[in-house]
């Protein structure tokens, strides 16, 4: 049986300056009464000790189970997070466009210290999903990732970064691999 959307509390987690009004992320926590946005105090210049706290803070409110949305920085910070922690109440991490945090090519110094990634399972069902034209990391690389992190993988095509620039809006194909990994859980 799959369980419905309302069974769960959907944790999004924006990347570096956070997702704006046109980023797929923002028309999700618009779309799920059950989405929160995990708010940062710093997005232009993160910590990851930082983000980590403020994750443990938010993950361990609530009493539903709860999914991991992330993108970008995001997807690092839930990285992290779930190999670091006893994801009690987490089940689930939906990934998108993991940047490459060890790449001085592919992404900024102030997200250097997210890195290195942890490249071991994790130890809740996930999907990530790649973009073939991403600046911040490479498919290969994103495939990589996933691999390590025993993550079914999707290419989805190219779609840049999969932020606000692709103008995907509530993204649909998003959706849909959204309730893949929801039918796992």
């Amino acid at each position: 049986m799959i369980p419905s959307c309302e069974a769960f509390d959907f944790l999004i987690l924006p990347g570096l300056t956070n997702s704006g009004v046109d980023h797929w992320q923002s028309h999700w926590s618009m779309a799920f009464p059950n989405a929160s946005r995990v708010l940062q105090d710093d997005w232009d210049t993160p910590q990851l000790p930082d983000w980590l706290a403020r994750l443990d803070q938010v993950a361990g409110q609530g009493k539903r189970p709860a999914v991991l949305i992330a993108h970008s920085l995001g997807t690092a910070l839930a990285v992290h997070w779930l190999t670091s922690r006893q994801p009690q109440r987490v089940k689930g991490a939906f990934l998108v466009a993991p940047s490459d945090v060890e790449s001085a090519e592919h992404t900024p110094d102030t997200v250097r210290n997210f890195a290195p990634l942890p490249r071991k399972p994790l130890p809740v069902p996930s999907i990530t999903v790649g973009s073939s034209d991403d600046p911040f990391v490479t498919i290969e690389r994103a495939r990589a990732f996933a691999s390590d992190w025993e993550s079914a993988f999707h290419d989805a095509g190219e779609l840049g970064h999969i932020n606000g620039a692709s103008r995907l809006g509530l993204w649909p194909q998003g959706l849909v691999l959204f309730g893949r990994l929801l039918s796992r859980l």
